[in-house]
C-alpha cells in the first residue's frame, strides 16, 4: 500500500519521536520532512494513504487520485481538505483530538503569569543595570497583580477551555463561560457582549467559522477593561489583528498572548509583529508543542490508521 506523510517535520523535529507505531501501521510509508504545495500533486499521486498536518488536499486532488483511501491528519482541524469531496469520493479522514490539551493549559498560564508578573520587563530592566541603580531591596516599577478574586472568560468550552478554568480555579478566580456564537443561549453561559466587560482574562479556545471570525474586533476590545489581558491559543482569525493593535498602543487592553496569527508564517509587515508593541506576547503556533503532546499526536495517527485498515472508524469525520 503506498502511503506518504507530506509534513512530518510539523510534528517531529530531529528525530525526537518514535515513529514505531506509525511504521509499524504502514511499513512502506514514504515520509517527507516537509511539502510545497508545488510538490503536493506529484508526491501523493498513486497513493492510498496520505498523512498530513497543514499540507492542502483539494477537490482537485481528491478527484485526481481515484485510488486515494484515507487521508489522515495529524490535527484537529480539518480546514485544508476539502471534506464534501472527500465524501462524494468515499474518501475517509480521520483527525484525532484531545492530545495537546496539558500543553496548551500549560502554555496559556506560562504568558499570563509572564504578563502579569513583568517577567520579561523586569528581566530586561535587570540585565541593563536597573537593580544596581537602586537604593533599596526590591523595584516596584511595574505593577503585579493577583490572580485571586479576578474573573477568567473562557470562549470555546471543549477539553483545552475546561482544563484552562480548572486551573483558575486553583488561583482562586471566577470563571464566566461565553455562549457559543451564533448558538441559541445555553444555561450557565453568558452572551460574550456582556461577559467581556466582566473578565479580567478572556481566553479563546473556539474554533474558526463564519460565525467567529473576528470574534474580537474592535468594538468587542473596547468593551473590555483597560487593564483586561486577552490570550488566543486557537486560531488566529478570531482575533481582528489590526484592532488588537491599535487597542494595545492606545493602551485600553491591558496586555495580550497570541499564539497563532491569521497566516502562518506570518507575512512581513504583520500587524503583531510591530516592535513598537508593549505588553505583548507573540509565540509561533508553539502551545500546542510539548514534546508528550507531539507523540501523543503520533499515537493517536497511527491508532487511527489501523483502525481503518481493520475496517473501524476511529477517528473519522468523513
Amino acid at each position: 500500500m503506498r502511503a506518504v506523510f507530506l509534513d512530518f517535520a510539523t510534528v517531529s523535529t530531529g528525530g525526537d519521536l518514535d515513529a514505531t507505531g506509525l511504521l509499524q501501521a504502514l511499513p512502506a510509508l514514504q515520509v517527507y520532512a516537509t511539502t510545497t504545495d508545488a510538490l503536493v500533486d506529484e508526491r501523493i499521486r498513486g497513493a492510498e494513504v496520505v498523512l498530513i498536518n497543514k499540507a492542502e488536499i483539494s477537490r482537485a486532488r481528491i478527484e485526481a487520485n481515484p485510488q486515494l483511501r484515507l487521508i489522515a491528519l495529524t490535527a484537529t482541524g480539518t480546514n485544508n481538505v476539502d471534506l464534501e469531496a472527500a465524501r462524494e469520493r468515499g474518501v475517509a479522514v480521520c483527525n484525532i483530538r484531545d492530545y495537546c490539551t496539558p500543553s496548551v493549559v500549560q502554555h496559556v498560564w506560562a504568558v499570563l503569569l509572564a504578563l502579569t508578573h513583568h517577567v520579561r520587563e523586569y528581566d530586561r530592566a535587570l540585565k541593563a543595570g536597573a537593580w544596581e541603580r537602586e537604593n533599596q531591596f526590591t523595584m516596584l516599577h511595574y505593577p503585579v497583580r493577583e490572580l485571586a478574586g479576578r474573573t477568567l472568560g473562557v470562549v470555546g468550552w471543549g477539553n483545552l477551555g475546561r482544563g484552562v478554568a480548572r486551573v483558575a480555579e486553583a488561583f482562586g478566580m471566577r470563571v464566566l463561560i461565553a455562549n457559543r456564537a451564533g448558538a441559541e443561549p445555553q444555561d450557565g453561559r453568558v452572551p460574550l457582549a456582556e461577559l467581556l466587560p466582566q473578565v479580567d482574562v478572556l481566553t479563546l479556545h473556539c474554533p474558526i467559522t463564519p460565525a467567529t471570525r473576528h470574534l474580537i474586533g474592535a468594538a468587542e476590545l473596547a468593551l473590555m477593561k483597560q487593564d483586561a489581558v486577552l490570550i488566543n491559543t486557537a486560531r488566529g482569525a478570531l482575533v481582528d489583528a489590526t484592532a488588537l493593535a491599535a487597542a494595545l498602543r492606545a493602551g485600553t487592553l491591558g496586555g495580550a498572548a497570541i499564539d497563532v496569527l491569521d497566516g502562518e508564517p506570518p507575512a512581513p509587515g504583520h500587524p503583531l509583529l510591530a516592535p513598537d508593541l508593549q505588553r505583548l506576547i507573540v509565540t509561533p503556533h508553539t502551545a500546542w508543542a510539548a514534546l508528550e503532546s507531539r507523540q501523543r499526536a503520533l499515537d493517536e495517527l497511527a491508532a487511527n490508521i489501523r483502525d481503518f485498515l481493520a475496517g473501524g472508524r476511529r477517528g473519522r469525520v468523513v
